[in-house]
């Protein structure tokens, strides 16, 4: 009889660690398709938002051209962005362009040489030789590395993300005194950083945008074990300094632009937008930055103000870096596909 009762309780207790089992691989089931669920719609979103944005920027922006807005920053985007987009709008920048870099002898900026990174990127994108515009090489520039670095941090920065977008070789520095390597503009990123890490233009505060624009450019030497963990410590930084709400307070207000560069960053990083650490009370980066649509598909700079240029550009091409990367497609600035 007690092993009667023995064998009954023995499969009583199996039958419910069989219970049991199933209710967590069940709910395991629930959660894991509620978090696919999540993602699909946010990557839809995230592509119809492109789509409204990209025709509201080649509408008004007809005649694009050099320029830090209306240039540069929005043809990289669209070019980036691989949905459809008239070949000519393109061809109407680089005719511009060329036009431009002729009337200025190929002198874009003395002394602000992001003006050629920034132009590289654009044609990098769209496939044309930034070695050869109107004549001029645009690439030598960031071959001097005392010009380079003349503008802080950020001058390095988008140094590296323009070679490295097409994987240039730095020609000869034949104007100034110290010949630029990448290894040197990593170096010098790095004896920049913050003691409580993040970097910044001036001053010991963290700057925001600065220090998301840096990671961007560092993103392909995290085999360096000193880039890796300045990377590393920025991050922490980054989601200390994350509001509640999944945005930025950065320059005494809270702005879309902000957001923007921290997600293309994370991007460029692999990093996921719904990181653990850059989630906040249940809202991530790009699900506070879509919040910053206006109704005519451009993005407002502060949430109670109108669509403005800047912060739609900077928006397109962030959640084109957040597609790209939902679509395991390569980031935002690896546009030759090889680095």
């Amino acid at each position: 009889m007690k092993r009667n009762v023995k064998i009954q309780k023995g499969i009583q207790r199996f039958f419910l660690g069989m219970l049991m089992l199933t209710i967590i691989v069940s709910s395991s089931l629930v959660s894991l398709a509620a978090d696919n669920s999540s993602e699909e719609l946010l990557k839809e979103t995230v592509e119809n938002t492109l789509q409204e944005c990209a025709e509201m920027l080649t509408t008004s922006i007809p005649e694009p051209t050099c320029g830090s807005v209306g240039g540069e920053w929005v043809v990289f985007g669209l070019a980036r962005w691989g949905g459809e987009v008239p070949e000519e709008w393109f061809e109407t920048y680089y005719k511009n362009l060329e036009e431009y870099v002729i009337s200025c002898e190929g002198i874009l900026h003395p002394k602000k040489y992001t003006e050629y990174s920034r132009v590289i990127l654009a044609l990098t994108a769209i496939g044309k030789d930034p070695a050869d515009v109107g004549g001029y090489n645009l690439l030598e520039p960031l071959a001097d590395f005392e010009q380079t670095i003349f503008q802080g941090v950020n001058g390095p920065a988008f140094a590296l993300l323009a070679l490295d977008s097409g994987n240039y070789e730095i020609p000869e520095n034949v104007t100034g005194s110290t010949q630029a390597t990448r290894e040197l503009y990593v170096d010098y990123i790095l004896s920049q950083e913050l003691a409580s890490g993040g970097w910044a233009l001036s001053g010991d505060q963290v700057d925001i945008d600065i220090t998301a624009m840096v990671l961007q450019a560092l993103a392909k030497y995290t085999e360096r074990q000193d880039v890796a963990e300045a990377i590393e410590q920025a991050l922490n930084v980054l989601s200390e300094l994350q509001n509640e709400n999944g945005g930025y307070f950065a320059y005494e207000a809270e702005s879309s632009e902000t957001i923007s560069q921290v997600i293309t960053a994370l991007a460029e990083l692999d990093i996921d937008v719904d990181d653990a650490r850059f989630v906040k009370k249940g809202k991530n980066l790009a699900e506070r930055l879509l919040e910053f649509q206006s109704e005519d598909g451009g993005f407002k700079h502060l949430m109670d103000g109108d669509s403005d240029l800047m912060a739609t550009e900077q928006a397109f091409y962030a959640l084109v870096a957040l597609d790209r990367a939902m679509c395991n497609e390569t980031s935002l600035y690896n546009v030759s596909g090889k680095n």
